[in-house]
């Protein structure tokens, strides 16, 4: 049986939908699928084989491709999803509730309307939450979400000048720690290794493991070398460019200086004990 891989939101999370029925679908499909949620419009990622995949849990059906009434509906939501979080915003206020409405989502039903919003603090939204009910006439969800999904959802440009990763292709978080920014020499700076959410970036992640196998070909900083011009300590290191700083030992009047250490007639005391183990 085939199945598909099927993602709601650009870079939003995919799952997985069972394709029945004789349904024949190609890349870029819209679905008409149901989830926890409810009834919802999804992409077709991608199509595999059942047996290609190691799935444990039964499937849900693929319930029909979008037809021309639930393109319109789709877009109908959309425009009226953007009308409750200004109608959303302007209760908020007046209600006096410290929060910050960011979207809205309807199941293509509209048989559910979801509400994200960012909020230092618990809230108490029982109220708005009758209101909004009385005036969309359905089930009402208030959802908090944390500073990167907020970044996620709003999108942004990040310190490397480029669009945000988490709004164009990171589907799910992972945990990012310090030890991956100290794994690249960083200078430990808040301003410098955190993203517009204010949380590490998200990049130390999906280089980390670039960097810890450059890590292992090249020496540490305070391992000593024997170089061309004698006997010195590595003092800096450029994984990028595979080049090390050193400080000679024997020779006090040499300047420090970068050295390429695969191209130099390099001899790394203790690199071979690293590499097998010992160090």
């Amino acid at each position: 049986m085939q199945v598909a891989l099927i993602q709601f939101k650009d870079a939003g999370k995919k799952y997985y939908f069972s394709v029945e029925n004789n349904l024949e679908l190609e890349l870029n499909d819209v679905v008409v699928v149901e989830t926890a949620v409810g009834i919802e419009t999804g992409k077709v990622y991608s199509l595999k084989e059942e047996d290609e995949l190691e799935i444990t849990q039964a499937l849900k059906p693929i319930l029909r491709v979008a037809n021309e009434h639930d393109l319109i509906k789709k877009s109908e939501n959309e425009q009226l999803e953007r009308d409750v979080v200004k109608k959303t915003i302007l209760l908020v206020r007046e209600l006096d509730l410290g929060m910050k409405i960011l979207e809205s989502e309807f199941t293509l039903d509209r048989a559910k309307l979801t509400i994200y919003f960012e909020s230092e603090n618990r809230v108490d939204f029982r109220e708005l939450v009758k209101r909004i009910s009385s005036i969309y006439q359905t089930r009402i969800e208030l959802r908090q979400i944390g500073p990167r999904d907020v970044a996620k959802r709003v999108g942004g440009i990040g310190p490397c000048g480029l669009v945000l990763c988490c709004s164009t292709f990171i589907g799910e978080f992972e945990p990012v720690t310090i030890k991956m920014a100290k794994n690249q020499n960083l200078a430990l700076n808040p301003k410098k290794i955190s993203g517009v959410c204010g949380k590490l970036l998200c990049c130390l992640k999906y280089e980390d493991d670039v960097y810890t196998e450059l890590r292992d070909l090249m020496p540490d900083i305070n391992n000593r070398v024997k170089t061309e011009k004698g006997k010195a300590v590595v003092i800096d290191i450029n994984f990028l460019t595979s080049k090390i700083k050193v400080r000679y030992l024997e020779d006090k009047e040499l300047s420090d200086e970068w050295i390429d250490y695969r191209e130099s007639t390099l001899i790394q005391w203790n690199i071979l004990l690293k590499q097998s183990g010992f160090l």
